[in-house]
């Protein structure tokens, strides 16, 4: 059996709780001590000039280049918020090969603006044969408002009930917002199972970092096995963002 590792983080801009730092570089070391093979992307910028402007140490690129360096050779970038002075969305990093990509906006007109990153991605086989796992991956980042989250949960689904093939290995992962989790109940329903109630009877508590206690991010998975999942929650992580990540490995 296959197995990849899995992180997700809200990675707030590349800047610390409260916004008191910026530590991106940080982040980026961190993240590399992990050794995922895919990572999920929350709140990633593209573009910020005034930060620029600021910060002697901002990267000359988008933020997720920056993550990727030389380990993760494959990425994926869905704008989700656009302003004068830049914009930010959604990545994905991966070491294997993204076949296609494609973001979808599930913003609710007026309020905040929100996507879901869908990425096939090419996972090589341990039969030796050339066999080739394409793995379905959503990074998803819902809204602050219940009602907003529902007409985005249920476009989700749709999405993974009308445009993902059954017998295909989805990983969904990311920032659901849904600290009450109702939506977690409807996803459910839509055939997902997520990680660490799998393994541990509740979903995991990730927001705010230096006292996690709102279960607000979330892994799930459909025609794939949860191995393992850990909550990041110590040093350095809990000083890298104002969410702590989720690191689960997963069985194709």
């Amino acid at each position: 059996m296959t197995s990849i590792n899995v992180l997700t983080v809200n990675m707030h801009m590349g800047f610390s709780l409260l916004n008191r730092r910026f530590v991106l570089p940080e982040l980026r070391e961190a993240i590399r001590g992990v050794s995922a093979d895919m990572v999920f992307l929350q709140e990633v910028l593209g573009e910020h000039a005034h930060h620029a402007r600021r910060h002697a140490d901002w990267p000359a690129g988008p933020q997720y280049e920056f993550l990727a360096d030389s380990l993760w050779s494959q990425f994926a970038y869905g704008r989700n918020a656009v302003y004068p002075h830049g914009h930010h969305g959604n990545a994905l990093l991966s070491k294997f090969p993204i076949a296609s990509h494609e973001n979808r906006d599930v913003s609710v007109r007026g309020h905040e603006q929100r996507g879901l990153l869908h990425a096939v991605v090419r996972v090589p086989g341990t039969r030796g044969d050339g066999h080739e796992v394409d793995v379905h991956t959503i990074c998803v980042h819902l809204g602050l408002r219940e009602s907003h989250r529902q007409r985005q949960i249920a476009l989700l689904c749709g999405v993974v009930s009308e445009q993902i093939p059954r017998d295909a290995p989805l990983i969904v992962a990311g920032d659901f917002n849904d600290w009450r989790t109702r939506g977690h109940r409807l996803l459910r329903r839509c055939g997902l199972v997520e990680a660490f109630e799998h393994l541990r009877g509740r979903v995991a508590r990730t927001f705010p970092s230096r006292w996690p206690t709102l279960p607000v991010d979330r892994i799930y998975v459909r025609h794939a096995r949860v191995i393992e999942a850990r909550v990041l929650s110590s040093r350095p992580w809990s000083h890298l963002s104002d969410h702590v990540p989720l690191l689960a490995r997963i069985g194709l």
